[in-house]
């Protein structure tokens, strides 16, 4: 499937709304078909493995449940919605709608997630502290987008922190194959107008706070950074209970000579390629042997494992450097080369893969990614 921006390209869409403002995109996807039928994603969220949740109102009052359902008897034939976060971990397909955003970095990508809902239902108006694209499926949603500013948050209900009312600067409806692209703090609630789907392409923006609690953790699990504070040239003090400007400038040098290109590499490396839901990965080990793998490679194609997290950094990717699912991988510098292909593809087949399978090394890695689950060979049809 292909994007289309209309008389926007991806530079100038980067550069006058990214981050900046909400822009409605009509028809960015022609013909759009759902990824699923709604009872095939109920069927999804069946499973206890998958993050899903029903919103409805209830009484007035709002409420929310988290599955896995079994069943939506109760619920009537209107004002719920059933959502599923990080859909593309377990339905393949929606790799073709992430990969139509292909101008922004995998790094940034959050989920995908999806929701169904009947006339009414909707979560609520509500601000997201990431960037979305909304991609309307079967159905028409109302979607009321306001400005960003300093707007009242209350808890609606335990699982759901609504905004006050705002005014609107966007009041559309979306229609099969429509966008509505919201940056983080802009206020929005989405109301379906008839039996709807909606795919939303998120992507994350970590905190610094979040970043530097994960990096404590990662120092003190590797046992990194055990230097102390070291002061030769120290004179005597005036006051005892002062820290004076000199110890200030000693006590900020050391963190931040602690923070080096190598450590913060291979700490964001490891954060940002650790998923956050649930991956369908198997229980144990596959046992395939390498034998096998290169059998199956010129018959089939070699799939990443939807929702798997697959990073490099330029600085060292020649060095066999990268990482996948939270774990810094090190190959030989002679199969730097192949990395790019591996994170960059979701689908690989035997001629990209052919220049490296007479490198046993590479072939016992793929080999060991297949056993893991991070790569699957696809079924023909």
């Amino acid at each position: 499937m292909k994007l289309n921006l209309n008389d926007l390209s991806p530079e100038t869409f980067l550069s006058q709304y990214w981050q900046k403002k909400p822009l409605v995109i009509r028809q960015g996807f022609k013909d759009f078909e759902d990824f699923l039928s709604p009872d095939e994603l109920a069927g999804v969220a069946s499973d206890e493995l998958v993050e899903s949740r029903l919103v409805y109102k209830k009484e007035g009052k709002w409420k929310a449940e988290f599955g896995p359902f079994q069943s939506y008897d109760h619920l009537g034939e209107s004002d719920w919605s059933l959502v599923v976060q990080a859909l593309n971990n377990w339905v393949p397909e929606l790799n073709q709608l992430i990969d139509s955003f292909s101008f922004m970095p995998r790094w940034r990508f959050d989920d995908v997630m999806t929701s169904f809902a009947t006339p009414g239902g909707g979560v609520g108006p509500h601000i997201d502290a990431y960037d979305v694209f909304i991609c309307q499926g079967s159905g028409r949603r109302h979607w009321r987008v306001g400005n960003k500013g300093n707007h009242k948050e209350f808890v609606a209900h335990p699982a759901l922190l609504h905004t006050e009312a705002f005014e609107a600067i966007i009041d559309v409806e979306l229609e099969p194959g429509d966008i509505l692209y919201i940056p983080p703090g802009f206020p929005h609630e989405g109301v379906a107008l008839e039996p709807s789907m909606s795919f939303s392409v998120g992507y994350r923006a970590s905190s610094a706070r979040d970043m530097f609690s994960s990096l404590a953790d990662h120092l003190v699990d590797n046992e990194l950074a055990p230097q102390q504070i070291e002061d030769p040239d120290r004179t005597p003090c005036e006051h005892s209970g002062m820290i004076n400007k000199e110890d200030f400038s000693r006590i900020k040098k050391h963190l931040l000579d602690t923070l080096d290109d190598t450590l913060i590499s291979q700490f964001a490396g490891r954060f940002l390629t650790h998923s956050k839901c649930e991956l369908d990965l198997p229980e144990e080990e596959l046992g395939f042997e390498p034998d096998y793998f290169l059998e199956m490679i010129e018959q089939q194609e070699l799939v990443r494992l939807g929702g798997l997290r697959c990073l490099y950094f330029e600085e060292s990717v020649s060095k066999g450097l990268f990482y996948i699912n939270g774990e810094q991988i090190n190959l030989p510098p002679e199969l730097a080369s192949v990395i790019p292909l591996l994170c960059d593809q979701q689908a690989l087949n035997y001629e990209e893969l052919s220049p490296w399978l007479d490198n046993s090394q590479f072939v016992k890695a793929l080999t060991k990614w297949l056993n893991d689950g991070y790569w699957y060979f696809e079924e023909e049809e």
